[in-house]
């Protein structure tokens, strides 16, 4: 038996770095029964059959895990965003955010193509708001250092819709790489999809990255009950305030004697980071503990 980490899950087989070779794994028929399934960034244990493959036999405790994104393990979120072609709606960076906080996961902002359009408008947001937020241009390699000392010691998953430039920043990080990257729709004003499948990629600096698909694979089943209940918290920047609104059960978006809408009123909380947590407690406030997730329930 051997101890490794996930690395790839692609058509059925997850392969496994043991640290002195990577075996292609299929995993124990035990987790189907279980309703579990083995996510790149796990720590398993494997038994190898032969021939460069083996069988995932057990997964060890998590961190954290996202469904969607498969990945696991995570310490932290990096959100590749830009205020070239596409423009980034700083409400997806928030969505991700508290996404993040309910996972225990980390969360740094990465503005893109800042050789194109500045980045630090919506990086200062950020800042403002706790996080750990650089501008950078894989074009010109403009951050690209600060934004690998960000990346040293963790793992990381990159994110962010879809055209800002997750691919080519990780090349401009390690050429080595040579990940696949193609032009940005000028009509639709979005890249096409170039990362296929979820991969972890251990960088020479020390970091490790993993690579998805973008915005859209972020599961909304995750903005449910849990994230209702916790939605204030999950503005990290809400917290010194949550204790001193007027009236008990406030919701942070209208009331008298709010001391968040004071802060957000005194700029000491960005107004846009108010306004996505807005825009998500709308979404959320009549959702009920019997309603089945959106799209997946059955008709009575």
């Amino acid at each position: 038996m051997s101890r490794g980490r996930i690395q790839k899950a692609l058509s059925g087989f997850y392969y496994v770095d043991t640290g002195e070779t990577l075996l292609a794994c299929r995993a124990r028929g035990k987790f189907r029964q279980e309703g579990r399934s083995p996510l790149v960034g796990d720590w398993v244990e494997v038994r190898e059959t032969g021939a460069g493959e083996g069988l995932v036999w057990d997964i060890e405790p998590r961190r954290n895990a996202f469904e969607r994104p498969a990945a696991a393990n995570v310490d932290q979120l990096v959100v590749v965003a830009s205020l070239a072609v596409p423009v980034t709606d700083p409400f997806l960076i928030d969505r991700v955010a508290a996404i993040a906080a309910l996972k225990d996961c980390g969360v740094a902002v990465c503005v893109n193509k800042c050789d194109l359009a500045a980045g630090e408008p919506l990086a200062e947001i950020y800042r403002r708001a706790g996080f750990p937020a650089v501008c950078a241009s894989a074009a010109t390699g403009e951050g690209v250092a600060e934004l690998t000392e960000l990346l040293r010691g963790r793992l990381s998953v990159f994110t962010g819709n879809s055209g800002v430039g997750k691919s080519s920043l990780l090349n401009a990080i390690q050429p080595d790489f040579s990940l696949r990257v193609d032009q940005v729709s000028e009509k639709l004003g979005r890249g096409k999809h170039t990362t296929r499948h979820v991969e972890l990629y251990r960088l020479d600096c020390g970091a490790e990255v993993i690579d998805t698909p973008g915005f859209g694979s972020f599961d909304a089943q995750e903005l449910e009950l849990e994230l209702k209940e916790r939605l204030a918290e999950c503005f990290v920047e809400f917290r010194p305030y949550l204790e001193r609104c007027r009236f008990v059960g406030c919701s942070h978006t209208r009331e008298k004697g709010c001391a968040v809408l004071q802060a957000v009123k005194a700029g000491e909380i960005p107004a846009s980071r108010h306004a996505s947590y807005v825009r998500l407690y709308d979404g959320l406030k009549d959702l009920r503990a019997w309603s089945p997730p959106s799209g997946r329930g059955r008709k009575a």
